[in-house]
């Protein structure tokens, strides 16, 4: 915005999607974004000056090197110090010439920050000291009940639209009755809005001072909104759901979730051509996506041949994918992308899985009970069977996988030994020691429990490695897992 003031133009209402817009665009690249965008280096990955000790020297070869970086770093003497900074920079948000959410303070001394090490996905050596959310008031128009992909129906508040740090906010979920009752939130209400992490719209607190006269309490509805069909809460979950497979609500959802990246990845299926689907009834469960060809697609609203054409390219390709992603397409309830890999190594087809017992799921590392029950539950209903089926009839396919059912073992000098990976190893990439591993007969899961036979450690190895020694599981080094491993390639 800064930049776009510089040239007498209008700055964006919210900078971040601004330029996350620009560096998405596949099509037309949007220069005009692109030549206000800045970058700013902050660290470096590789290649840091063998003389650098400290994280300031970093930030010094940085710049000597051309690089901008941010103008307001500062070293702290103390823990005092770096406060005393965090307030002056809270005070400042407001006139400072970008959106910030907060410090993040970090350790000086990169001696230190290698004794420390990392966590699977932040550094033990550095930490963000976040501002407080923005708030706003607002008032609450509207309650109304939304239904998701497995049938959850989910309160959502229609807000009188607020403009909240950097965005216009018009909706927020109040999640299920309890989080209505407990807040005791009602239509017509006042309300303090923020946004949970300066992205998630939500609701603080209840302004009860300005409650209207006759604001009555909510109560999610009896009937489905989309379907009618009577919702059912079972006894301890706080989660109401509608329990009808056709409701066209969940359909048009599980479509949704099917065509996202993380599953079958179709470019094209969006909610408006979905809705559209559905509505002519072109598809009324799910496989019937992978029945559409270009002349049907061409028939429906704004939609070219061309746009039609796409699609259809894009639903034959996805036809070919793998079991995991097969898997999450599915919507089985608790099933991710990281739970369906692991189903699908240890299972390696389809049919295995769908025969599998409670016990028998309960028995893979890293499958909980209440995962082994979502997913024993998912394969016994005679309806998703038959969906199986007819996807594979209309001709999705993926590769075999070799199967590893629960408790078998396998030929090699690793087998029935189980593996976890954590930090860098000085020679070998995560990949090619997986890869090895299993070659011997190992198998390599991501989350240590009482029975991993060995956690391998590298630099930097983060809380597996302190589960190991909480569990008194082996911890062996690269050096010692080539032992293992002999001439296995």
């Amino acid at each position: 915005n800064k930049s776009r003031a510089a040239r007498g133009l209008e700055p964006f209402v919210n900078p971040r999607n601004a330029a996350a817009g620009a560096l998405r665009q596949l099509r037309e690249i949007d220069l005009e974004r692109l030549r206000a965008l800045e970058f700013r280096a902050y660290a470096i990955g590789e290649g840091a000056p063998a003389e650098a000790t400290r994280q300031r020297d970093l930030v010094a070869a940085l710049e000597a090197w051309g690089f901008t970086t941010s103008p307001r770093w500062r070293v702290c003497d103390d823990l005092d110090g770096a406060l005393a900074y965090y307030r002056e920079l809270l005070a400042e948000r407001a006139a400072l010439p970008m959106e910030i959410d907060g410090v993040v303070f970090k350790l000086d001394d990169l001696a230190l920050q290698r004794d420390l090490g990392e966590l699977a996905r932040v550094p033990r050596w550095a930490i963000a000291f976040k501002f407080p959310a923005h708030q706003e008031t607002t008032v609450v128009e509207e309650i109304f009940a939304s239904v998701g992909r497995t049938g959850a129906i989910t309160p959502v508040a229609k807000l009188r639209p607020v403009f909240v740090g950097g965005v216009t906010v018009s909706n927020a979920s109040l999640h299920n009755q309890d989080e209505i009752d407990r807040k005791d939130v009602r239509v017509g209400d006042t309300v303090v809005v923020q946004r949970a992490g300066d992205v998630i719209p939500q609701i603080v607190s209840v302004v009860l001072a300005e409650r209207p006269a006759g604001a009555a309490p909510y109560k999610l509805p009896r009937a489905c909104p989309a379907c009618g069909s009577e919702v059912v809460r079972a006894e301890g979950d706080a989660v109401t759901r509608c329990p009808n497979r056709a409701c066209p609500a969940k359909l048009k959802n599980r479509l949704l979730h099917l065509a996202g990246r993380g599953a079958l990845d179709i470019d094209g299926l969006g909610e408006k051509i979905v809705a559209q689907l559905l509505e002519r009834e072109l598809v009324t469960a799910l496989p019937d996506v992978f029945a559409l060809d270009a002349a049907t697609l061409g028939g429906l609203e704004r939609m070219g041949e061309k746009s039609a054409a796409n699609l259809a390219a894009s639903l034959e390709r996805a036809k070919q994918t793998t079991l995991p992603r097969f898997l999450v397409a599915l919507g089985i309830p608790e099933v991710g992308e990281n739970v369906a890999e692991l189903l699908a190594v240890q299972f390696g087809e389809l049919d295995a899985l769908m025969s599998a017992t409670s016990e028998q799921l309960t028995a893979i590392d890293g499958v909980g009970p209440v995962i082994a029950e979502r997913v024993a539950h998912f394969f016994a209903d005679e309806a998703h069977r038959a969906e199986v089926a007819r996807f594979r009839e209309l001709g999705v396919r993926w590769p075999a996988i070799a199967p590893r059912e629960p408790g078998a073992t396998s030929e090699g000098p690793l087998a029935g030994k189980t593996f976890v990976l954590t930090g860098t190893l000085p020679t070998l990439s995560r990949a090619d020691a997986q890869a090895r591993i299993e070659a011997a007969g190992g198998s390599v899961t991501g989350s240590v429990s009482k029975k991993t036979s060995y956690v391998v450690a590298g630099e930097a190895a983060g809380s597996k490695l302190r589960k190991a020694g909480e569990l008194g599981v082996a911890v062996i080094d690269e050096a010692a897992l080539l032992e293992l491993l002999g001439n296995v390639r």
